[in-house]
C-alpha cells in the first residue's frame, strides 16, 4: 500500500489520505477508516488512480456525499473514492443541463428551478450527489433520473472513458447499468424543459414543506432505508407494524418517518443493520413482504 500511496502522489492525484475516518464523511455519521481514500480533482486523475489501483490489484469503492450508505464499523478495506472540486459544477445551455457528478442534487434542483427549467423539482428532498442519483437511477414523487438524462460519462475500472445515453444505462427501479459493470460516472447531461417559474417554485416549496415536516433532517440520517414494494410504501408497512421508536443501541427507527433510520449520537453500523434485519423480520411475518434495503452497504464485516 505505501508504493502504492506513493505512486499516486508522484501522478499528483489529488488528495491522498491514510487510514481516513469515514465518519467524518457519511451522514449517518457512522464508519469505520478507509485504508486509502484518493479525491482526484480531475477526470485525467481519476482515470490514473483508478489504472494505479488495478495494476496493484486493489479494490475499491466509491464514495459521495455519505447519503444513502451504511459503512462498516470495520472500515473499508483497499481504497475508497471521493470526487473532488473538479466535478461540482453546473452549466446550463436552453433547456440542458451539464452536470458535473460531485454536484449536490438538491442544489441543481433548486438551481434549474431559477433557471425556469421543469424536470428537476422532484430531485428537492434527495440528499447526495448527481453521480450518486444516477448510479441509483434516484427518484421521488412519480419521477425519477430515467426521465431526464440525456447522457452519463463514465469511467471505467481500467481508466477508459465512455458516454452512455439514457437506454445504454440500463435503468430500472434505483438500478442502472452500474450495479453490473463497475465504474464512476464523471458528468451527467439532463434534458429539461421550459416551465413557469412560478409553479415550479411552488411546486417545490410544497415538496420541501412536506418533507420539513414529515423526514427527520435535522438528525444524523441516510434517507429512505427501504425500497417500496410494489404498490405500497415501505413505511406505511413499518409504521402499522408499531415499529417506530424501535431502538438498538444509539440507533432508532424515527418517529417522524419510520421509513428513515436516525443516530442519536455513537450509533454503530452493527446498530443500523440489527434494526434493518429486525423491521425485516416483522414485516415479512405480518405481511409476507421481504423488505429490501435501498442503503449501500460499504466495507469489512
Amino acid at each position: 500500500m505505501q508504493q502504492l500511496v506513493a505512486e499516486l502522489k508522484q501522478a499528483g492525484i489529488g488528495d491522498v489520505r491514510v487510514n481516513e475516518p469515514l465518519t467524518k464523511h457519511t451522514t449517518w455519521k457512522i464508519g469505520g477508516p478507509a485504508d486509502l481514500l484518493i479525491i482526484p480533482g480531475t477526470d485525467d486523475e481519476l482515470a490514473a488512480a483508478l489504472q494505479l489501483l488495478l495494476s496493484h490489484g486493489i479494490p475499491w469503492c466509491l464514495l459521495g456525499r455519505g447519503s444513502n450508505t451504511l459503512v462498516s464499523d470495520k472500515g473499508v478495506r483497499g481504497a475508497v473514492i471521493k470526487l473532488g472540486d473538479g466535478f461540482d459544477d453546473a452549466r446550463f445551455d436552453g433547456e440542458t443541463v451539464s452536470v458535473g457528478a460531485a454536484f449536490s442534487f438538491v442544489k441543481l434542483s433548486v438551481m434549474s428551478g431559477r433557471e425556469g427549467l421543469t424536470g428537476l423539482e422532484f430531485a428537492g428532498g434527495i440528499p447526495g450527489t448527481v453521480g450518486g442519483a444516477v448510479y441509483m437511477n434516484a427518484g421521488a414523487h412519480g419521477s425519477d433520473i430515467s426521465r431526464i438524462l440525456q447522457s452519463a460519462d463514465i469511467i471505467w475500472t481500467d481508466g477508459s472513458q465512455s458516454v452512455l445515453g439514457k437506454e445504454e444505462m440500463e435503468f430500472s427501479y434505483r438500478h442502472s447499468i452500474l450495479h453490473e459493470r463497475q465504474g464512476i460516472v464523471t458528468r451527467a447531461v439532463f434534458r429539461l424543459a421550459n416551465g413557469d417559474r412560478k409553479e415550479i417554485a411552488a411546486a417545490m416549496a410544497t415538496y420541501k414543506d412536506r418533507r420539513r415536516r414529515t423526514q427527520p433532517l435535522q438528525m444524523a440520517c441516510a434517507g429512505s432505508v427501504f425500497r417500496n414494494p410494489p404498490n405500497d410504501h415501505a413505511a406505511r408497512l413499518i409504521e402499522a407494524a408499531g415499529l417506530k421508536g424501535l431502538r438498538e443501541g444509539a440507533a432508532e427507527v424515527s418517529m417522524l418517518h419510520a421509513n428513515f433510520i436516525v443516530n442519536h449520537g455513537g450509533a454503530k453500523a452493527e446498530d443500523v443493520l440489527t434494526l434493518i434485519q429486525r423491521v425485516q423480520r416483522t414485516i415479512e411475518q405480518t405481511n409476507g413482504i421481504l423488505l429490501v434495503p435501498e442503503v449501500l452497504l460499504l466495507g469489512e464485516r
